[in-house]
C-alpha cells in the first residue's frame, strides 16, 4: 500500500499554494493523501515564520506531530516552508524528534525527501539553501479548498528593504512565474471549476520586471480576463509607489477584474515611513486613492497598518489615525509591531510596550468600525452580484466584488434558492458593521440597475 501523508498547511495564501503544489508532487510520486486520518506514515507541516503568533502556531502544530510520532500514530515528521528555513538549526536543537526540515521554494523536492526519510532512521536532517523559488508544472496542484474561488501565485519574493519584514531572508528576492504559465494554471484552475482567481506575490505590482524589463501586470489581467470561465480577478498585495495609472485604468475598465485593491499601506506618518523604509507619505496616498476614485467610484480598497512600531509615539499615531478618517478604506487589517531578529527595526530605540500598542490597534479598529458601517449603509437598496459559499436554513452566506475571500465582510442573503458556488444578484436591505444583509433578485438587468443609479445621483 502507498504510504499516507497528511499535510498541515499554516499561514498566508502564498503558503496555500505551496501546500497545493507540494500534495501534487506527492501524489506524482506515488503517495496517498489523507487529511483526517490520525494514524499516517508522514505528518507534512508547512509553517508560516512571518511574526511571532504565526511561529507559535506552527510549534504548537509540529509538537502535535511529535506526541503523534511518539504514540506511534505517526512515522515521521517533515517541517517546511518559512519558519524551517529561517529557523532549521535553532529548531534541530529544540526539537530532535523531526526527521526533515525542508527550506521554502523546495516543493519541486517534496517526494523525494518524504522517500529519503521514511527509507531512513536518521533524524535532523536539514535541506535548507538560499531560498529561491522553483516554479512547478502548471497541473501539479492538488486543490484543497472550494473549487469556486482559487489563489494564483505570479511572483515570489521580494526586493524592498522594508525596515521591519524578514521575508526577504525567508523568501528570496522577486521571481515572476513566465505569462504563458500563469495562464496556463489560470486555465487549468477554471477548468476544476473555479470562478474567482485571486492573484498573489509578495509585490504584485513588480510583477514581470525581472523577466520582460517592464511592469506587466495590466497586461496579465488583460490576457486573463480572456479566459472563458473567469468572472472575477482579484488582486492582492501591491506595492504604493509602483501602483500607476496603467494599473487603475484595468481594474476600472477591464471586465471581469474586480474594483477591487489590496494595497498595504503600514502607516502614514512620514517619520514612521521613514523609519519602515516605506515609500509615500498620507498625502501622496489620499491622492492615490483620489485616483482610483475618480476612475472607478465603487473602487474598494484594503489596506494593513502597523502599530507601536520603534519611535511611534503619540502624535504619529495620532497622524494615522486621521488619515484613516480621511482615506475612508472599506477594509483594514491592523497588527501590532513584531520584533523580528535580523531586521534594522530590531535594533531601534524607541520600543512600545505590548500594552500600549494593543492599545492602538483598537483605538484604530474602533475607528475603521464605523467607517466600515457607513460605507456599508452607501450600498442599502444597491443591487450587487454575491458568489454564494455557504447554505442552511433558508439563508445563504456570500461575497461580492468588495470582498476577498476569508478576510473581509460578508453578504447574508434571506430566502434564497441556490447552491454553494452559484453566482447570484442580489438587493441590500441592510448593513452591519462589517456584513450586509441582502435578498435576491431574479431579474435583474444591469443596464437599467445603472441607469436608475445615475438618476438617483443626480437628485442629491
Amino acid at each position: 500500500m502507498d504510504a499516507k501523508v497528511r499535510l498541515v498547511n499554516l499561514g498566508c495564501p502564498k503558503n496555500e499554494v505551496d501546500s497545493e503544489e507540494m500534495l501534487g508532487v506527492l501524489v506524482r510520486s506515488g503517495f496517498q493523501i489523507d487529511a483526517t486520518s490520525e494514524e499516517v506514515d508522514v505528518v507534512l507541516v508547512n509553517t508560516c515564520g512571518f511574526i511571532e503568533s504565526a511561529r507559535e502556531e506552527s510549534i504548537d502544530v509540529i509538537l502535535d506531530a511529535i506526541e503523534s510520532k511518539k504514540s506511534g500514530k505517526v512515522r515521521k515528521v517533515v517541517v517546511a516552508g518559512c519558519m524551517a528555513q529561517r529557523y532549521a538549526s535553532e529548531l534541530k536543537q529544540e526539537l530532535p524528534e523531526v526527521d526533515v526540515f525542508l527550506g521554502a521554494g523546495r516543493m519541486s523536492d517534496i517526494g523525494i525527501v518524504v522517500r529519503n526519510a521514511l527509507s531512513t532512521d536518521t533524524t535532523g536532517i536539514i535541506d535548507v539553501g538560499n531560498p529561491r523559488h522553483r516554479w512547478l508544472d502548471t497541473p501539479t496542484r492538488v486543490r484543497t479548498g472550494c473549487t469556486w474561488s482559487a489563489y494564483l501565485k505570479i511572483s515570489e519574493g521580494c526586493d524592498h528593504k522594508c525596515t521591519f519584514c524578514a521575508i526577504p531572508s525567508m523568501r528570496g528576492g522577486h521571481v515572476s512565474k513566465p505569462l504563458e504559465r500563469v495562464i496556463a494554471e489560470a486555465e487549468e484552475l477554471v477548468a476544476g471549476g473555479a470562478k474567482e482567481i485571486n492573484l498573489i506575490a509578495q509585490d504584485s505590482t513588480q510583477y514581470g520586471f525581472d523577466l520582460y524589463k517592464r511592469p506587466m501586470l495590466p497586461e496579465l489581467l488583460r490576457c486573463l480576463t480572456k479566459i472563458e470561465g473567469v468572472q472575477w480577478l482579484r488582486l492582492f498585495y501591491c506595492y504604493p509607489s509602483r501602483v500607476n495609472d496603467d494599473i487603475i485604468d484595468v481594474i476600472s475598465s477591464t471586465p471581469k477584474v474586480c474594483q477591487y485593491i489590496d494595497m498595504p499601506l503600514q502607516h502614514a506618518d512620514e517619520e514612521i515611513l521613514m523609519r519602515m523604509k516605506r515609500p509615500g507619505s498620507a498625502k501622496s496616498y489620499l491622492n492615490l486613492i483620489e485616483r482610483f476614485r475618480k476612475s472607478s467610484p465603487d473602487i474598494c480598497f484594503r489596506t494593513t497598518f502597523i502599530v507601536g512600531f520603534p519611535g511611534e509615539q503619540e502624535p504619529h499615531f495620532r497622524n494615522l489615525l486621521e488619515f484613516v478618517k480621511e482615506a475612508m478604506f472599506d477594509h483594514v487589517g491592523v497588527f501590532e509591531y513584531s520584533q523580528e531578529e535580523g531586521t534594522p527595526s530590531a535594533q531601534m530605540s524607541g520600543r512600545i510596550p505590548l500594552r500600549v500598542r494593543r492599545q492602538r490597534k483598537n483605538d484604530l479598529l474602533k475607528v475603521q468600525r464605523e467607517i466600515s458601517l457607513s460605507i456599508n449603509k452607501s450600498w442599502i437598496g444597491r443591487e450587487i452580484e454575491a458568489l454564494v459559499e455557504e447554505v442552511g436554513n433558508n439563508v445563504a452566506i456570500g461575497r461580492s466584488f468588495r470582498d476577498a475571500p476569508e478576510i473581509d465582510g460578508k453578504i447574508i442573503i434571506r430566502s434564497a434558492n441556490v447552491q454553494p458556488g452559484e453566482m447570484i444578484y442580489v438587493r441590500i436591505i441592510e448593513a452591519k458593521h462589517y456584513d450586509l444583509i441582502a435578498e435576491p433578485v431574479y431579474s435583474w438587468d444591469p443596464k437599467s440597475n445603472r441607469e436608475r443609479s445615475r438618476i438617483l445621483e443626480s437628485l442629491v
